[in-house]
Parts: structure tokens; sequence; C-alpha cells
């Protein structure tokens, strides 16, 4: 497909066809060759969705998802648009979340390995990984509805960590009457488990060379020379999955009924204001507020273990939440279009938040320098910390980039290196890993995603969000 140049980090497919908008690819010279036919060919099948506004974004992490590229970015009309549970995702609310403390390397490196092999037995994780706190229907319902409110009610959460996480940790149009019996049962037995796949637990280090913006830095919590951290990527596990699954084949039965026609039947999508959009939506944001708060307890096992191996109270050791910040979701946000603010219905798979400073939504600690935005990367590159902007505001619905982005098929990637082989090769680089499965340390092998560095230079060069600091892995947990 013909890409048109706008600038080096903007490129644009012109409309043609069924679209209703054009595509933009957010991108840079250096990656421009990643994004290819395949994604460009999902970007134009979302541009044909009804009631899409503006453009039908991609960004430079972006590579081919399910219908929906991943990396990708739309706006609905509320009244004339659609919401597809496809496009939202199977893990909603797939997500990060990054924890400083004020801990060294010279503190954490002689008990690095004691400390990751204690997260591995606190935080659950691999395909079947189950949680130790079983959930009771009632407790279930609860945490669907109220998200990270309930994790600090019941002892989980500090008063701080719920202001520090997007939408306070909680989407209030969640009705857990719309959640399958199906869904309900595998959400009980999930809560504070990391899954399998690209999600991880990390203990990261920020050096002082690796701080862009030391104002920012300092306001978001880091603010010493080899500083250590934790990141955690995880999100709905098989409750969103059930969720999205449920809602996919009632999309698929009812996309007749409004005549709407998709290019691809991944696309599967019902009016928004239809019955089953509303019963979408609403259940989504169930499966959104319980990976909230599955992070959440994620992070009181972090703390609890932080303490177990130090000696020290988490309040001690600052184990402090940077911010917890959604990358598979659909929302209703405020939005200028046509230079008339109104109320659309937000999708980012693969994509994060990006609000600039004081924006309405930001909660105090980050109204004066804009909504933290955290990157990840692979487990043997190193991730980064940015920072919102009003340029993002201005042209992509207050959107950045998500993490690296695949360039090699987990098969490809599994038949290049053995896991074993991998682990010992990190250990030497000073990386100790834990997995549940070598199988699949395979699949998330550094040159099987893009280059983290070029990513976050692409969006910060175009204005997407501005980088803070680089952090870079010591210690990891996988699935």
């Amino acid at each position: 497909m013909q890409l048109k140049k706008i600038n080096d980090y903007i490129y644009e497919l012109p409309m043609e066809g069924e679209m209703l908008v054009p595509g933009r690819v957010y991108s840079s010279p250096k990656l421009l060759h990643t994004v290819d036919e395949k994604t460009l060919s999902q970007v134009k099948n979302v541009a044909c969705l009804p009631g899409i506004q503006n453009y039908s974004y991609c960004m430079p992490d972006a590579h081919m998802g399910y219908g929906f590229p991943i990396g990708g970015v739309a706006a609905f009309d509320l009244q004339e648009g659609i919401i597809s549970p496809p496009s939202i995702g199977f893990d909603v609310n797939c997500g990060m979340k990054l924890v400083t403390t004020n801990l060294t390397e010279k503190e954490v490196r002689p008990k690095l390995k004691e400390l990751v092999d204690e997260l591995f037995k606190s935080v659950p994780a691999g395909v079947g990984a189950r949680g130790s706190l079983k959930l009771s229907k009632n407790q279930l319902h609860e945490i669907s509805e109220q998200g990270v409110q309930w994790c600090q009610e019941n002892g989980y959460a500090w008063k701080e960590d719920v202001q520090r996480t997007e939408e306070q940790g909680r989407i209030k149009q969640a009705d857990f009457s719309k959640v399958s019996a199906k869904a309900i049962e595998r959400g009980m037995h999930h809560l504070g488990t990391l899954g399998s796949g690209n999600h991880y637990l990390e203990v990261q280090l920020v050096s002082a060379a690796n701080i862009y913006d030391k104002e920012k830095a300092k306001a978001f919590g880091i603010n010493s020379d080899q500083q250590i951290c934790i990141m955690v990527h995880c999100g709905s596990r098989g409750y969103g999955h059930q969720i999205a699954t449920d809602y996919l084949d009632i999309a698929l039965n009812a996309m007749p009924k409004y005549n709407i026609k998709v290019l691809d039947r991944e696309l599967a999508s019902v009016p928004f204001y239809s019955d089953e959009g509303q019963n979408y939506y609403k259940a989504m944001a169930c499966a959104a507020n319980f990976a909230f708060s599955n992070r959440q307890l994620i992070l009181h096992r972090i703390r609890e273990s932080f303490a177990k191996i130090f000696g020290k109270t988490a309040e001690e050791m600052e184990i402090n939440l940077v911010y917890d910040v959604a990358h598979n979701i659909a929302k209703i946000e405020k939005h200028k279009v046509n230079n008339k603010t109104k109320d659309v219905l937000v999708i980012r798979k693969g994509a994060t938040r990006s609000f600039p400073p004081n924006h309405e939504e930001l909660t105090k600690p980050y109204r004066k320098h804009g909504q933290p935005v955290i990157i990840g990367g692979s487990m043997e590159t190193g991730s980064y910390l940015l920072v919102g902007s009003e340029k993002a505001m201005q042209e992509t619905f207050g959107s950045t980039a998500h993490g690296s982005g695949r360039l090699m098929s987990r098969t490809k990637a599994k038949n290049s290196i053995r896991g074993d082989k991998l682990q010992q090769d990190m250990l030497a680089r000073g990386i100790y890993v834990k997995t549940a499965s070598f199988s699949g340390l395979a699949e998330e092998a550094g040159f099987a995603y893009k280059n983290i560095s070029e990513v976050v230079e692409a969006v910060h060069n175009a204005g997407l969000s501005y980088k803070v600091a680089g952090l870079v892995p010591i210690g990891n947990i996988k699935g």
C-alpha cells in the first residue's frame, strides 16, 4: 500500500474504496519497514467502521492483530458509531504498572536470586496459574464494579495507589449482571496472577545516565542513581478472555440485524447504543476493573515479598506506585473533533493513554506534569517511562505506543533459540529469569521484538509522549 509521507514521523494511508477516513501511521524512517502490508490492511479495514472519527491510527510498535492491529487507535461517534469486542481484544485491560523503591542495585543485587524466587512463589505465572486468593462470586461482583477501590477497602492497596491508577482503577459503567456464568467461573481463580505470553514481573534498574527529564523523573519518584524499580505487565486473565469471547459471538450474530457489514469478521461490531453494544461495554468494564485489581493485588504481593527478603516494611522501602495504565480498552472520553469538544468512544488496542498537563481527568499528583506513560520492552532490553503531551490530545485522541511490538511469530522465535539456553545467556548478562515454561521464555526472546529505543524515539520525536527515564532489567518472572 502506498503511504504518503507527512513528515519523518507521520505517514498517511489515503482514503479509497469503503474507507470513511484516512489511515495515519506514526513511525520513523528506521521503523517504517516493520509496519507490514497485513498491518496496513487492518488499519484500512478499521477506517471503514461506522462512525469512525478523523483517522484510523497506527503506532510505531504496530503489528497484525485479531482484526484490529496491535498498536491501533480509533475513536467513534457515540450516536453513529460502533463498539467491537475483538477490537478491544481478548485480554481486556492488559496494561502496565510501574513501581519505585528507595533501594539501590548495591543493596538488591546480592539478594536478587532470593528476591526473584520469592516473587515467583507469591505471584503465580503460567497458562493455568491460579491465585492464592480464591474469590467468592460476591467478591468477584464487588471487584468487577468497584475495581481498585475494593482493593483499598480490603487492605490490598494504599490510598495513593487509587489516585495513581488510570480512571482511579474503576470504570463506573461496569455491570456484573452482563457477565456470563462461564466468565465468572474463570475469574474466581485468577486474581493476583501474571498469566503467560508476553506478561511479566520485572525488577529494573534506572541509572542517572538514563534520566532524560530530571524534574519530571523526580516528580514521578525516580530521583537517585542505580535506583531499583519494579514493572508489571498483565491483564484480566481468563475472566476478560471469556467476556470477549462471549460478546464476539453475540456481535457476529447481531450484525445482520443492524445492517453492519465489515471487511473482516474479526472486526465484528454492533452500534454502541444498541442493547448488545451496551451490554458488552458494561461487561468489558467489569473485566477492566478486574485487571486493575489484578495488578494491584500483584503490587501487594510485591510489597510483601520485598519486606520478607529485606526485613523492612514496604513503607520504609518506599515501594510506591508511579502509575497503572491500560493498553487494551475502550472508554468514553472528551476530545475535539472538527474544533468541537464531544464525547467519543476511544478504542486503544496495544496503545497507551497519553494525557497532557492540566487535563481534567488527571489526579492531583500528575496535574502539573502530565500523565505518566509506561512503554514496556522485551525482557532482554529495557523499558521506558514517558509523559503525556498536548500534541497527542490534538492528533491521536490522547494516545501513544505501548511497547516494542512483535517482529517475529512465537513459533519462529521458539525455533530460533531454546528457552534454557536463553535463560543462561541472560544470566551471563546479569539478568536472572525465573520462568514457568522454557518454551514460553523462548517465545519472548529480545530478537522477536522491535527495538524499544527506536519505538520510544519515534513517539518522542512525533510529540505523542516525551521521554522521562529508561529502565533496564536485572530480574524477571515469566509465565
